[in-house]
């Protein structure tokens, strides 16, 4: 059922507010998403395909340099399907002050500063280990 020629200027006068008071957000609401992820594989897998003809012509043909051009192919596809794809940053990151800035949670990490890494994490524990048995 169509919309009246009323409800479409409605809708369009929301629009309108909607784009005047939040422009990011329309913006993120109307942009489209990247590759599907089927995509991703069907791209790695035509990938890995050409790479593997590469290297069975260029052992037939006794040209290494295009069997090797072939196994590099072939593994930048591979490469391609397993890495993981960039996401943008979704849900709330923080509250909008009136004059446009940001304002982080509190429990939020800062743009600048690094999560602790793996080694730090264990040896903290170790630390904590040696120490529990010393008491």
């Amino acid at each position: 059922m169509p919309l009246s020629e009323y409800e479409q200027r409605v809708l369009e006068q929301m629009e309108r507010q909607l784009t005047s008071d939040d422009p990011r957000l329309a913006n993120t609401l109307t942009s489209r998403g990247g590759r599907r992820p089927v995509t991703r594989y069907v791209i790695a897998g035509a990938g890995a395909v050409v790479g593997l003809l590469l290297l069975v012509v260029g052992a037939a043909s006794s040209e290494p340099w295009l069997g090797a051009l072939g196994f590099v192919v072939m593994f930048a596809a591979v490469a391609f399907a397993f890495a993981a794809p960039r996401r943008a940053r979704s849900g709330p990151q923080g509250a909008v002050r009136p004059d446009g800035t940001v304002r982080r949670p509190t429990g939020a990490t800062r743009p600048g500063t690094r999560k602790q890494g793996f080694m730090s994490r264990m040896e903290e524990r170790w630390d904590r280990r040696r120490h529990e048995g010393d008491r």
